[in-house]
């Protein structure tokens, strides 16, 4: 199963700053609940971990991300990740992610991702995917825009100094909770079949 996503989060921080969030990719998988970068094989690859919690059960998909392209100029980053669990479940994603300046306290961080979804997970239909999607990157970047915010502002210099290091605050890690998903995506669906008969 193929699933496109394209999001735009508004972000009450400046574009140097959640730039140099974005462009670290443990500071990105930090955002992200249940990810985890747990090796640097090289310069642009990675292993990582995503954890997930249905109610006693969990789930451990490991796989590979790899940095395919970043772009300082236009504050932009593209990485691929692929990952199995022992279920049977895989799946693989293209994600392209830039920053778009607002103002000098705001900036938008734009993403459009290329999801394949195989084994069981995929049967859940598109459309609860792309339910559960939303909800799971609304955390995320809640979390991006903590972790951005508590950086301090970068001087004009520092801020055209891309070898820099980040020192960007990982958040407090949650679990990807399947149950707290299901309920905010079932949330949604009341609100929104009461907001039509309005």
């Amino acid at each position: 199963m193929e699933v496109k996503l394209e999001k735009r989060f508004p972000l009450a921080v400046d574009a140097d700053r959640a730039w140099l969030v974005l462009r670290d990719v443990r500071a990105v998988a930090a955002s992200m609940p249940g990810a985890e970068i747990a090796e640097q094989v090289d310069t642009n690859r990675y292993k990582g971990t995503v954890k997930v919690k249905v109610g006693p059960a969990t789930a451990n998909f490991g796989g590979d991300v790899q940095l395919l392209e970043i772009d300082p100029s236009a504050r932009r980053l593209r990485i691929s990740a692929a990952g199995a669990d022992r279920g049977g479940s895989s799946a693989s994603m293209d994600l392209t992610a830039s920053l778009e300046i607002v103002d000098q306290e705001r900036s938008v961080l734009v993403g459009s991702a290329h999801v394949i979804v195989n084994g069981k997970f995929a049967q859940f239909g598109g459309r609860l995917i792309g339910q559960v999607s939303d909800v799971v990157l609304a955390q995320f970047a809640n979390n991006f825009a903590a972790a951005a915010a508590a950086l301090p502002r970068p001087s004009a210099a520092s801020a055209s100094n891309e070898r820099q290091a980040t020192g960007a605050t990982a958040p407090r890690k949650t679990e990807l909770s399947a149950v707290g998903i299901l309920w905010s995506v079932v949330k949604n669906w009341v609100l929104a079949l009461f907001g039509k008969r309005a």
